[in-house]
């Protein structure tokens, strides 16, 4: 009711934009780049360390085999980026792989797709902004006994940033985005060379005893151990899909640009991942995780070490051991791309979110853009359902992780055979030659990274099953019927709502009754609108709570001869609501074709506080009233002094309505609902 929360939204998310800007919005590559593909690039701040972690839980001697699952990560990760450069072509709509897998499998297909994008943009933007925490811990060790609180403050700024708009948002984005990769890559350079000048490159915790919970491993353990890494290195991989998502928000010709930045993707988030966990390797770096069955000892002291520095940090002390202010610029900005990275799925969940809610799968008012031309819902709904997995998981990556591969390979796999599908379809028609060998290039691509994908998946569900990943097991399928249920429920609406002939048809009569309370200024407003309203009968009705109250009532309303007969409607019990409700129905009981119009007399008043102190007694019989079939309830508005503050005040915008600009020449507040002067 005050202009303070207008003045603060304004501050916080900028002036609102109409829809004709909405061109103004999209992205070129060097801006789409950071902005969705921070994701895929941010993995290797905790992808090499999962790998890492997993390994541990067979001992020290596990660590040979790292180099060789993040080669079967880099090979997965470019088979993906190169499958989906066929899906952007083909699908430029935005839909990504929720529209593939509808359009070519069908729509349960498309929902389980969609149920498995929704779960994975959760996890994205919880685990990104847990591991930013946890990196910036390394630097500002303050931080690391409030990581909780730092995560959730984080998650907020990133909302804001984005309800602020698409190009904002990115613009804002880029530098970090890129001095990231400028930092990583750097990093690496600068440890090549120092190898190659023969500098010994060892990490702090080389010294420290890896211990691992399962020794003796050997057979089905040992390659149950390996595909247990390898699933938690495919990490890397998330984000991916992202790109497929918001082709929408790239500048013509969409699909191609969008299908070039995917390449680009590939190739620097393969440099930098294959990189980071050579190193790793290189300077003998360590990482446990007693929850998974590892321990770090320093065997001068025989303790247990519980605050090893994040694996990227140990190879960034340990490159820049004679630069500290690249240390610190790899700490930050790895920081910095975590918290990023979640804008990844801040820019693709919303899309999906607008695409589901378009084939009402979920509430319409997903599809609505706000004031910044941002999907506005989506973005408030991500962030709540990011900032809810932080708290219940302590901000905890380690405890996010295994939720977190799942629902995206199940997106990668379906979306792949729905590819094929695609291509097969195609195929069954096209001549042109040319046209055919392209096809089944495209063909052979999407075939062969639905079969790797798939066996990924496999491997994820065996491997992660009891460590977390039951957890979306779950609640994908919860979220699965829900959209079902949304949907029927809209069928059912519609369906309902559909003309039918006879809705054309006029009652017979229209029985007014206005509802009194004591004769003032409002009651006399609401007896002359019904009158106005010409309806067939018109008579006032009162309770008689109070006899004296109800008789002191009936003298005033003779002495000021009304024109409008007067009914008492006794309550022994002093119930208001239940006596018209009651009248209401015997009314429509003797005359089932007419319609009974209750007129209410209300107050407009313009403190919140006021509300709470008047309309009680309306607002209940409204609430009934309008479940009664037949009756129509007329709300007839008084508006007190207190109003007056209100007035000439712009209609705040419905939150997530997109607005038009005026028409030339038209005065201000023309055409508007809430012109109330």
């Amino acid at each position: 009711m005050s202009k303070v929360p207008d003045l603060t939204k304004r501050l916080l998310v900028g002036r609102a934009l109409s829809s004709s800007k909405q061109p103004e919005q999209l992205l070129p590559k060097r801006i789409a780049l950071p902005v969705f593909a921070s994701d895929a690039l941010s993995s290797v701040a905790y992808a090499p360390q999962e790998i890492l972690i997993a390994l541990a839980a067979g001992g020290l001697v596990m660590y040979q085999y790292t180099p060789w699952i993040a080669a079967a990560v880099v090979v997965v990760l470019l088979t993906v980026v190169a499958s989906y450069r066929q899906n952007v072509r083909a699908y430029p709509s935005g839909g990504g792989d929720f529209e593939v897998a509808t359009t070519n499998l069908g729509g349960n297909w498309g929902l389980v797709v969609a149920s498995a994008l929704i779960v994975d943009y959760t996890l994205t933007v919880a685990v990104s902004v847990s591991s930013g925490v946890e990196n910036l811990g390394a630097l500002l060790t303050f931080i690391q006994p409030h990581e909780v609180l730092a995560a959730v403050a984080v998650l907020a700024v990133l909302a804001v940033a984005n309800l602020r708009g698409l190009k904002e948002a990115g613009i804002a984005f880029a530098i970090p985005t890129y001095l990231f990769m400028t930092a990583i890559l750097g990093m690496l350079a600068w440890g090549l060379v120092r190898l190659l000048s023969g500098t010994e490159l060892t990490a702090k915790t080389a010294g420290y005893e890896l211990r691992g919970d399962e020794t003796d491993i050997a057979g089905f353990a040992l390659v149950f151990l390996l595909l247990r890494a390898f699933s938690s290195g495919c990490a890397a991989l998330t984000g991916v899909e992202s790109i497929s998502n918001g082709v929408p928000a790239f500048r013509k010709p969409k699909g191609r640009n969008a299908a070039t930045t995917l390449l680009l993707l590939g190739l620097v988030s393969m440099t930098m991942f294959g990189g980071v966990t050579v190193f790793a390797h290189i300077t003998d770096a360590k990482f446990s995780e007693p929850a998974h069955g590892s321990h770090l000892i320093d065997p001068a002291t025989g303790a247990e070490v519980t605050d090893a520095e994040p694996v990227i940090a140990q190879v960034a002390h340990t490159v820049f051991s004679n630069f500290g202010f690249g240390f610190a610029l790899v700490a930050i900005m790895t920081a910095l791309i975590l918290f990023l990275a979640a804008n990844t799925a801040f820019n693709g969940f919303p899309v999906l979110g607008s695409v589901l809610a378009q084939n009402r799968y979920l509430p319409r008012q997903l599809h609505t853009r706000g004031d910044r031309l941002a999907l506005s819902n989506g973005i408030i709904i991500l962030a709540v359902m990011a900032g809810l997995l932080i708290y219940a998981y302590d901000a905890s990556v380690s405890a996010l992780i295994p939720l977190y591969t799942v629902g995206v390979f199940i997106s990668f796999t379906v979306s792949q055979v729905g590819m094929v599908r695609h291509w097969n379809r195609l195929l069954a028609t096209e001549r042109d030659a040319a046209r055919r060998r392209h096809m089944k290039t495209s063909r052979a691509i999407n075939g062969f990274g639905a079969t790797l994908t798939g066996i990924v998946l496999t491997v994820v569900l065996i491997t992660k099953f009891t460590l977390g990943a039951y957890i979306i097991c779950i609640a994908m399928p919860a979220l699965f019927l829900l959209m079902k249920g949304i949907r029927k429920h809209y069928d059912r609406v519609a369906e309902e709502l559909a003309p039918s002939g006879e809705d054309v048809a006029l009652p017979a009569r229209n029985h007014g009754i206005v509802l009194v309370s004591k004769i003032h200024k409002p009651t006399l407003r609401a007896l002359a609108y019904a009158r106005a309203t010409r309806p067939s009968t018109l008579e006032a009705v009162t309770v008689a709570v109070d006899a004296a109250e109800s008789q002191r009532l009936q003298d005033e309303w003779e002495a000021l001869d009304l024109p409008v007969p007067l009914k008492i409607l006794d309550s022994p019990y002093r119930e208001i609501t239940r006596p018209v409700l009651a009248y209401v129905k015997s009314v429509r009981r003797k005359s089932p074709r007419d319609v009974v119009t209750v007129f209410i007399p209300e107050y407009v008043v313009g403190h919140w506080w006021e509300q709470l102190l008047h309309n009680q007694s309306a607002l209940r019989l409204k609430g009934r009233l309008l479940f009664q079939p037949g009756v129509m309830v007329t709300s007839v508005a008084w508006q007190l002094q207190s109003s007056d503050r209100l007035k000439g005040r712009g209609e705040p915008p419905a939150p997530g309505s997109s607005r038009r600009p005026p028409r030339a020449g038209a005065r201000p507040g023309a055409g508007s609902v809430s012109d109330r002067d």
